[in-house]
Formats: C-alpha cells, structure tokens, sequence
C-alpha cells in the first residue's frame, strides 16, 4: 500500500527551518549514538517523518548553504569555490515564499557573504563583519553574522541592528531566544530560518550548563583507528561535540515548544557533519556518511500526521526548498510517498578542494541510494563504492572490485 504523509491545511501554514552546522546524522540518542544526549530532538522526531538516509548536496557550509537556499547545487548556483558570496541577484526560498504572501525572516549564521581570502575565519573581526542589506538573500527581516566561530557571546546585525551588537550567552540559546521573539511578533504566515553554528568546532569552547563527560568515557564507532592520536584526537573532539549538541538539543527544545513552531511546519536538519576519526579522517568535504549524511526530520503543522515515522528515502536538502514551496501551497506536507522507486538517488559532490586543514583532498561527484554509494574523481574515474546496506561504516571499498563492474558502470551512467 502506497501511503503519502499529507495533512489538511485550512490556510497556509507558518514554516520554520532550524538549520545547524556540524551535526551528523549518527549523533542522535533516537539513532541509537551512546554519546548523544538529545531528549529534545527525540521528542520532535517521535512526532515527524525522519528521513534517515537524508544527505546534504555539498559537505561543506558554503556550497550547501547556496544550494540550500536556492534548490540549486553547486556551482551552478555561482558558489564554486569556498570564498564565493551567494550572488546578490540570486533567487532564494525567501523571494519564491514572498510571491506566496510569505514574511521572511533569517536568524543566524550566513556563511554566504564576500570574504577576504586573506582574513581570519575564527575570532571577532569575522563574527563582527556586516553583511550588506543587499546581499541578504532578499530576507524581508534578517539577523545574523556572517561567521567567526564564537559559540559563546555572539555578535548580531541586520534589520534592527545596523551596527554590530555582543549578546551576553550561549550562541545557540541567543539565536533560538531571538527567533522565538521575532516569530511571535511576525506577520502570518511567516517563513524563518534559524541557522545555528553549534556543534561547529572549537570543540573545546564552553557548551552553557553542560558538563563535558571524559574522553575515555565516549564509545567510538568502528572505523575509527585504535590505539594512536587518531583515536586520542577523536576522543578529545568528540567529548566537546557532544556537550555543544546537548546544549543546542535544549536551546531547540525551547524554540519548538513555542506556540508559533507548535502551530507551524517545522524542518531540522544540519548542512553537514564531521568525520571525527572516522577512516582516519577529521572535518569535513569527505564523500563518507559521516560527513554526508545528515538529519532531515519533519513535523507537519498542527492538525496534521504527527505520528512518529522513519522513511529510507535517499533524499537531499536540496529537496526542501520544494517541498517548502509545496507546504506554502497546502500541498503534500512531507513527501515523497513511500515506496519511493528501486532507482531514486540523491547527488552528492564537492565542486571544489577547499585549502584549509583536514579537509578532503580533491574533488569529486557522486551519487547515493538508499543501499548504495558511488563516487567519481574529477576525471571520472571511479574512487568509492560501498554497498552501504550491508558494510554501513564503508569499509570495504569495491571501486575496483570485477564483480561489481556492472553496479558500478549503471550508477556511474547517472551521476
């Protein structure tokens, strides 16, 4: 029996994305991860569709943020290297939702601005840079900071703060604070995005009011090297991710127990995660699903399916800006109807080596099924393939593997 998760909508509903950063699809006590500490998020994905195999298009904030907002990937979306601003005259979810008789508002971490290539990324010159009006993604209200890694103590600007301003608190509770306050006084229906910079790195910044367990304590999955500094170094990192995870989990717990989320569509997800020792590997831009995969889970609007739902579906964030389009019209609220065809997939690439530490080392495109994952070199060539179904943590790469020649020459025909 076909089922598609749709609910009655009387009038369009409001619509909120909680966007984060870092934040893989693994670290989730619902995902069964003994390290995470989320009541909150486990709470909201009880009620919601959660999209278990949900990718992002590009591991890597800039590239994924432009097709986020766009529908677009990159680069033709015009983000093609990491220091590529949106373009000003691009077309976002924010002008697409306004043609609806939406009132947007973004909150948070841009990530999209004109850089200096030259400049530093981490510290307050960053986090206090301004975002000029125009280059705002056409944002009727819009609150944030382009970046500068400062979980704690934020700087803001935008609509009603011409000037940067330091806001005393945890980043992610700020930002959740702010959201809930601009949501409440908002013309309906409204469209917000809260984009949030936690469980980014420095790992080792204060996560408010929690206390960070020891790294001995953390249990690692198995393609993480033991017994070197790869294992050290993953231990050491992932007792500070998960502190700012649990911190986040409760600043997020506050925004959706409002009234205007509890009324409202609501979508979490994470631009990407991090590798965190995973073959070896740190960061992020790697082709791996712990970099790749991310949390996609939705919750229809008040009146609507709430019951709690997992779907395999090999969904990209790219897909929310239409899926958006369609809650804005009273349209199917969480799609796709299951079950989803045997050749759905979902593109995945890095258009671009992004020159900073422990990122991935070339670039590359590729494509994911529910149970499969190819990956292509620049040139073409195949680099990765994992049957995901039965080796999940990859690590038996069949790129090279004769018997798998036919798979591998069907999936490379579509990427």
């Amino acid at each position: 029996m076909i089922r598609s998760n749709v609910f009655p909508m009387p009038r369009p509903p409001d619509i909120i994305w909680i966007v984060t950063t870092q934040w893989r699809a693994q670290a989730f006590g619902h995902a069964g991860d003994p390290n995470a500490r989320t009541p909150s998020i486990d709470a909201f994905a009880s009620k919601s569709v959660n999209f278990t195999q949900a990718v992002t298009p590009h591991p890597f904030g800039p590239f994924a943020r432009a097709a986020l907002l766009t529908g677009v990937p990159s680069p033709e979306n015009g983000v093609t290297n990491y220091f590529d601003p949106l373009p000003p005259g691009a077309r976002t979810i924010a002008h697409r939702l306004a043609g609806q008789g939406y009132t947007t508002g973004f909150i948070g971490k841009w990530h999209l601005a004109r850089r200096d290539p030259a400049a530093a990324l981490v510290g307050e010159a960053h986090a206090r840079m301004v975002v000029p009006p125009g280059e705002r993604g056409g944002f009727d209200f819009w609150e944030g900071f382009e970046g500068g890694f400062q979980l704690n103590n934020p700087w803001l600007h935008g609509s009603r703060l011409p000037e940067p301003v330091r806001f005393e608190g945890y980043q992610s509770d700020v930002l959740c604070r702010r959201a809930a306050d601009w949501m409440k006084r908002a013309s309906r229906p409204f469209f917000c995005v809260v984009s949030l910079e936690a469980p980014h790195p420095p790992y080792d910044a204060p996560a408010a009011g929690i206390k960070r367990r020891r790294p001995a304590d953390l249990r690692l999955a198995s393609n993480v090297p033991r017994g070197g500094p790869v294992e050290e170094r993953a231990r050491r990192e992932l007792a500070g991710y998960h502190a700012h995870i649990e911190a986040t989990d409760r600043a997020i717990g506050g925004l959706i127990a409002t009234e205007a989320a509890r009324e409202g569509v609501v979508a979490f997800t994470s631009v990407h995660g991090d590798m965190h020792g995973a073959h070896g590997l740190f960061r992020k831009g790697w082709p791996h699903e712990e970099s790749v995969r991310v949390p996609l889970i939705v919750r229809a609007a008040r009146g609507g399916d709430r019951r709690g739902e997992a779907s395999a579906a090999p969904v990209s964030l790219i897909d929310l800006p239409q899926w958006t389009m369609g809650w804005s019209r009273g349209e199917t609220a969480v799609p796709p109807p299951s079950p989803l065809p045997p050749t759905s997939a979902a593109r995945i690439s890095m258009p671009s080596v992004v020159a900073l530490p422990y990122q991935c080392d070339r670039a590359w495109r590729g494509i994911r099924t529910s149970t499969q994952k190819l990956v292509l070199n620049g040139d073409g060539t195949p680099w990765l393939y994992f049957n995901l179904k039965d080796d999940p943590h990859e690590m038996r790469n069949l790129a090279d593997s004769p018997s798998h020649a036919p798979e591998i020459a069907a999936l490379r025909g579509r990427v």
